[in-house]
């Protein structure tokens, strides 16, 4: 065979083999994009609170158990003033919904909520979405306790003194600092790293002592929503109370 028939030879086989190479990475390119551009999806609604009325009681009263609209959900309260956190409002009323009222406070207060039969895992994509009002600088911040009884504040607010609206927040945008249950003062420095793979309650804390009936002071919480993975109680923390 001539010697320039084999460079010939040689020279295609390299171009066909430069092109089978190319379409394969092209391939395995194409088929590592779908899971490259993969996120997780939305976190499940875990709960919903929306109040209800307490009959025999008026219009405004401290707020209680009896005040749960939600089934599954236990009420909590933190804090010696949060007592004083009063239910108001009425169903189906735009201009007074349904809420919880932190006027009546004489120091900072937090309430939460916890499932009777699940932890909630709120890492990845959970969300908390609320309807609140505010007066003068008081501002609605979520708090979170932790499996291990850690008691969390976050660095989020939300709050407008205008009227009530629905607020949206990612968890992972949160930044946390630990609080002290009885006085909901807050504790130390922000944390690094939190563990959010198994909380125990999930609620809000006003940080800020209230100013009474009138305008000057207070957060307005109506219904409130947490996203997030179940993840199952064993049969002897199901049955624990704070």
């Amino acid at each position: 065979m001539p010697r320039r028939t084999v460079i010939a030879s040689l020279v295609n086989c390299f171009i066909l083999l430069s092109i089978a190479c190319s379409a394969l990475a092209q391939q395995a390119g194409q088929g590592a994009a779908p899971a490259e551009r993969r996120r997780p999806g939305p976190a499940p609604l875990f709960f919903r609170e929306d109040w209800k009325t307490v009959p025999g009681l008026p219009v405004e009263h401290p707020v209680s158990q009896a005040a749960i609209a939600n089934p599954n959900l236990e009420l909590k309260l933190y804090g010696a003033a949060s007592k004083d956190i009063q239910e108001n409002g009425a169903p189906n009323n735009e201009a007074n919904p349904l809420h919880v009222w932190t006027g009546l406070c004489e120091g900072p207060c937090a309430l939460t909520f916890r499932d009777k039969s699940n932890y909630v895992d709120l890492t990845g994509a959970a969300k908390i979405r609320w309807h609140i009002k505010v007066s003068g600088f008081h501002q609605v911040r979520p708090l979170i306790k932790l499996a291990d009884g850690t008691v969390l504040v976050g660095d989020h607010t939300d709050g407008t003194v205008s009227d009530y609206h629905a607020y949206e927040f990612s968890i992972s945008d949160v930044r946390w600092i630990k609080i002290d249950p009885n006085k909901v003062w807050t504790r130390g420095n922000l944390l690094e790293n939190v563990d959010l793979s198994k909380v125990d309650e999930v609620g809000f804390a006003d940080l800020i002592p209230g100013s009474g009936h009138g305008d000057g002071g207070y957060v307005d919480v109506g219904w409130v929503e947490v996203y997030g993975k179940p993840v199952k109680r064993d049969a002897a923390t199901s049955s624990l109370r704070r």
